[in-house]
């Protein structure tokens, strides 16, 4: 009989609807014992409208109270790390919503965490998990692709003055960014997933038409290990929403559009004129497709769980995706090409993604 895992949920607020499910959908492997959000009516509500057992307000008190064996966390992101690090020390696994956390001098402490509790944090990043991105990256790894050349990421959202009334969405301190760092965060992820390792990025940023403190549109150009270029455009202001990633190798193109999540049918494959022949039989020979869900992800922590391995979207990767986070902001702050893994400690793009200020 495998195990149940007694999950409690720190964070109520609208991503907490989306966590109750990725539990429902893991079918008794993982169980929902209770909810905590500073907003005790809001906290209360949520408790009655899941079934959930118990409600908190308080943070600490839920641990103590409930000696989870695993943590999920959807508060705002200032306050993730904390969370992680707490969680971890009460013996529980994390899955924490995206941005993990601050700056690669966070990440540090977090890994510091995970080394001396032997648990550890998963970063939500669902766009990973879906049935379709693992038929591609197969493709790849068998070489019937070809080499990558060229990829196109955009993340062109729209984010009116009400979402940024919320407090914590406007600030540095707070968010850790605009579309950057809170929504093209999701597919850069996905590009470096499929990409593997960057060398070198050069980038832009600025604050175009919101009252905010953060960055409301970006855009970069990264290089890969692998030779590819890619252009990338991180936006909070685009009325025609759309994410858009598009990958050009030797001997096809493979394009997907969507919004905030996808299955196989938001995939488009293009042939070259003389691409190698099956291959559109062999892109189209998919297995049964799952789509990038919480769901999805969450079935992959509790696969981790069991074995008792490092989940897929930490450690080294978790630091591969804000490593070139830090390197866009740096890029764009000081207007320097900014080569992978050339952040350490004494950089102040180390102890903040911003570097705690614009200035160069």
């Amino acid at each position: 009989m495998k195990q149940t895992y007694r999950a409690v949920l720190a964070g109520t607020g609208g991503i907490g609807d989306t966590h109750a499910r990725a539990v429902q959908a893991t079918q008794g492997r993982v169980e929902l014992v209770a909810a905590m959000d500073v907003d005790a009516a809001r906290a209360a509500a949520f408790t009655t409208k899941w079934g959930i057992a118990r409600t908190f307000t308080d943070y600490t008190e839920m641990l103590a109270a409930m000696r989870p064996d695993l943590v999920i966390i959807a508060s705002p992101p200032a306050l993730h790390l904390g969370m992680s690090i707490a969680a971890m020390e009460a013996g529980a696994w994390v899955w924490c919503e995206k941005p993990l956390c601050g700056s690669l001098a966070d990440l540090e402490v977090l890994a510091a965490a995970e080394k001396r509790t032997g648990r550890f944090t998963d970063c939500v990043f669902q766009m990973r998990f879906a049935s379709s991105t693992a038929h591609l990256r197969a493709l790849m790894s068998a070489g019937r692709l070809g080499r990558p050349l060229v990829a196109v990421a955009n993340t062109l959202w729209f984010r009116d003055a009400a979402y940024y009334a919320v407090p914590w969405r406007s600030t540095w301190a707070n968010a850790f960014g605009g579309p950057t760092m809170g929504l093209g965060i999701h597919t850069m992820d996905h590009l470096l997933h499929i990409l593997g390792d960057w060398t070198e990025v050069r980038a832009v940023a600025g604050t175009l038409d919101r009252a905010v403190e953060v960055e409301d549109v970006s855009a970069a150009l990264i290089t890969f290990a692998n030779g590819a270029i890619a252009t990338v455009t991180n936006s909070a202001l685009s009325p025609r929403q759309e994410t858009y990633l598009r990958l050009d190798f030797q001997h096809a193109t493979v394009e997907l559009t969507h919004l905030y999540s996808y299955t196989g049918e938001n995939w488009r494959f293009t042939p070259a004129p003389a691409a190698p022949a099956g291959l559109a039989e062999a892109w189209r020979a998919a297995p049964p497709d799952v789509g990038s869900t919480h769901e999805a992800q969450l079935a992959a922590l509790v696969a981790s769980m069991d074995a008792g391995t490092r989940p897929a979207v930490s450690g080294e990767e978790s630091r591969r995706t804000l490593d070139l986070l830090s390197s866009i902001y740096k890029s764009a702050f000081t207007g320097e090409i900014v080569r992978a893994r050339t952040i350490g400690p004494g950089d102040r793009f180390h102890r903040a993604v911003n570097g705690g200020g614009r200035q160069g």
